[in-house]
């Protein structure tokens, strides 16, 4: 994509990934629009960055998400890149008992926020000269974590989604990335400064320098070595990986 002379909506804008990518993108003068449920981290957040602007919205309610893009339609009509990056990560048991509402909580934000965002804004980005959809997945898109079995079915399903988007979007003027992150060492899991999470600034940094390729799926080094799944012996990988975190766990 190109990284300059956008107007771009970002959600969960207010912390670790998404407020990097805001500040990164408002750095070189793209128009920057923040998206999240808190109103005083949209005001922190645009108060340190003069020019960025924000919308209130909650992006696992249908009712708030038609609300923000009606907001987006009337104030930002050159809106040309939609960046889907909000997302909750609760841990769970897929050998015990699954809490049937915090599940429904992970995919109402993780899937169906950004398939119900986009569609309410696909129009809008369609009538733009260039367009770009960004889908923020993860590297468990591609290996679980067994401890967050619904986050990972989540972005599972989220990466396939985007491979059905872009291939639907492919005569148009609109294309579709993927960034999928390794363990970043943000807030949405702990930020605890271990050294197997890859640095925010140093992620932030390398994914930047990618996305100004046409690549569909924006993956820093880090990642290759699982996105590289293979498929006969997914199990042993999958196992091996889930296997090396038990033995020393995620500080959560």
């Amino acid at each position: 994509m190109k990284l300059t002379d956008n107007t771009i909506f970002i959600t969960g804008g207010t912390s670790g990934i998404g407020r990097a990518l805001a500040e990164a993108f408002h750095k070189l003068g793209n128009q920057v629009i923040i998206g999240g449920r808190r109103k005083a981290l949209l005001d922190e957040v645009t108060a340190a960055n003069p020019g960025m602007q924000a919308i209130e919205f909650d992006v696992s309610s249908l009712d708030s998400i038609d609300a923000a893009a009606a907001t987006i339609k009337a104030r930002f009509p050159t809106l040309n890149v939609l960046i889907n990056n909000a997302g909750i990560m609760p841990f769970d048991d897929a050998g015990g008992t699954i809490d049937d509402q915090v599940s429904r909580s992970i995919l109402d934000t993780n899937l169906l926020g950004p398939i119900r965002l986009t569609s309410a804004l696909i129009d809008l980005l369609k009538a733009q000269p260039r367009a770009t959809i960004i889908h923020n997945t993860s590297v468990l898109a591609y290996v679980p974590l067994a401890v967050t079995a619904v986050y990972s079915a989540s972005k599972a399903a989220l990466h396939s989604y985007a491979m059905s988007q872009r291939f639907m979007l492919r005569e148009t003027s609109v294309r579709v990335q993927e960034i999928a992150p390794p363990w970043v060492d943000t807030d949405l899991v702990k930020k605890s400064g271990d050294p197997r999470a890859m640095p925010l600034d140093a992620f932030i940094a390398e994914t930047m320098a990618k996305l100004v390729s046409d690549d569909e799926e924006i993956i820093v080094e880090s990642v290759k070595p699982l996105r590289d799944n293979p498929g006969a012996n997914e199990h042993a990988l999958v196992n091996g990986f889930n296997a090396a975190l038990i033995a020393n766990p995620i500080p959560v």
